[in-house]
């Protein structure tokens, strides 16, 4: 499922959008087929034409609710897709645009293809399809737990592309299990994860066992460490189409390659809707209790299961996407030094090994004040601070503070846990000239103002 643009956009989307309900021209007409189109040819040959699969493989019966579970009536594919090196494709297509890739899904799968919409800005993917010119169809997962503005969202699109949102629920008897023996927020207590799989993952499966092919809107540039290799397409590594099987079902990924103020620009010059909730400070939206705006300094994940570590930034429905030496940095294990970067990296900033953290903490009288970033290089959020802490840093030079870096992953986090009030990566500490205890800045805000504001005030 698709999330949120990068934290740049926060203020981008404030200054520039003033209205959640705001159209875009038509590029293209799109209009359902009708019957009066169709060649006078024996009934027989077009028996099947357009009739709809619904996404969830279960309806199976001429009463369903969602009798044309579609947002457009789609031609059918044949019954078994020919075999594709998909890896060749995605290497191929790998410097496509999104309008190119997204075409090509369509094309290639016809009605056994659906739009994974998740209320936030992937509604760009809808855009996408529409200027395509082809039919397409759409799904969204209902967890129960929504924002109303994301509600009010849904029916804002179906009705500005005269579609019809297909939507999947989470077993009934699944969430009062769950709720009857944990409660209503056990996820605070024992992470999210458990409540993902009933509301989100276990519906999306059985969503994908009634297709052949579906389309998100991941990008490399939103989360932590899990997504940063993810190819234009695939195929699925955690879930199952129609034919069942390894290898059943296919993932496009159109806009993997975009950075999310592109996409914010797109929706913009389209004139598309967008949800309010970006208005007010959130930029990846999921569910209500797990969601809250991202503030300055922030990467855009972290207004998502804010109360968990980077590695738990995903709610499963993309697992399949996370490389595994990536899950051994998330987890603190393996050799990180041989696969990342260093950063904080400014002549104002000093890197201070376990002895140097020791020493100073120790210290019961400094000479100078200290301000100190615990860290690691992967991880998105203190990438996300590093441009506002090199700039403190700047502000700091020759003023009588030091400002440094301690690297407390891997190694060194059980001590940084035990010793220096690690909760979660980045952590800031102050340690004031005539004090042995070392203060820890609680605010989530990560832009230089606010951090010079906790510095002056205990210097």
């Amino acid at each position: 499922m698709a999330y949120s643009a990068s934290s740049p956009s926060s203020s981008f989307l404030r200054s520039s959008i003033t209205s959640h309900d705001l159209k875009a021209p038509w590029i293209r007409s799109v209009r359902l087929l009708d019957k009066c189109l169709v060649p006078s040819v024996p009934r027989d040959s077009y028996r099947m034409t357009f009739l709809v699969k619904p996404v969830c493989a279960e309806l199976k019966r001429s009463d369903s609710v969602v009798p044309f579970a579609a947002t457009m009536v789609a031609p059918e594919v044949e019954d078994r897709i020919e075999t594709e090196d998909y890896e060749k494709l995605a290497k191929e297509m790998g410097h496509a645009s999104p309008l190119e890739i997204m075409d090509k899904a369509l094309e290639k799968f016809g009605n056994d293809i659906a739009i994974a919409f998740s209320g936030a800005e992937d509604v760009a993917l809808i855009e996408y399809a529409k200027l395509t010119g082809r039919p397409f169809r759409v799904f969204s997962l209902d967890t129960g737990r929504l924002n109303p503005e994301t509600y009010q969202f849904f029916d804002t699109v179906e009705k500005h592309y005269g579609i019809h949102i297909e939507y999947m629920f989470p077993d009934g008897v699944e969430v009062q299990a769950l709720v009857r023996s944990k409660g209503l927020f056990s996820f605070y207590e024992d992470g999210h994860q458990e409540c993902c799989r009933v509301r989100k993952v276990r519906p999306l499966r059985r969503a994908l066992k009634g297709l052949r092919a579906w389309i998100t809107g991941q990008r490399k540039d939103q989360s932590p460490g899990t997504r940063a290799e993810i190819p234009v397409v695939q195929v699925d590594p955690s879930f199952e189409g129609m034919d069942g099987g390894v290898g059943s079902l296919v993932k496009w990924n159109p806009v993997a390659n975009v950075e999310g103020r592109d996409i914010w620009n797109f929706l913009q010059a389209m004139n598309v809707p967008v949800n309010s909730l970006h208005l007010q400070g959130y930029i990846s939206i999921g569910c209500e209790p797990c969601t809250r705006p991202v503030l300055p300094g922030q990467h855009e994940r972290e207004g998502r299961w804010w109360w968990e570590d980077a590695k738990a930034k995903e709610c499963g429905l993309h697992k399949g996407n996370t490389r595994q030496e990536e899950v051994a940095q998330l987890n603190g294990n393996g050799n990180e030094s041989a696969m990342v970067t260093d950063i904080f990296n400014s002549q104002n900033l000093v890197t201070l090994s376990r002895a140097g953290i020791e020493n100073l903490a120790g210290l019961k009288n400094r000479r100078e004040p200290w301000l100190v970033v615990l860290y690691a290089p992967w991880c998105r959020f203190c990438q996300a601070m590093e441009g506002s802490y090199v700039e403190l840093a700047e502000k700091l030079a020759g003023s009588g503070v030091k400002v440094g870096k301690f690297r407390a992953d891997g190694e060194q986090k059980a001590y940084a846990q035990q010793e220096l009030q690690l909760g979660s990566f980045p952590t800031i500490l102050f340690f004031p000239k005539h004090s042995s205890s070392a203060v820890k800045y609680s605010s989530e805000k990560r832009d230089v103002d606010s951090v010079m504001a906790f510095v002056n005030a205990l210097r």
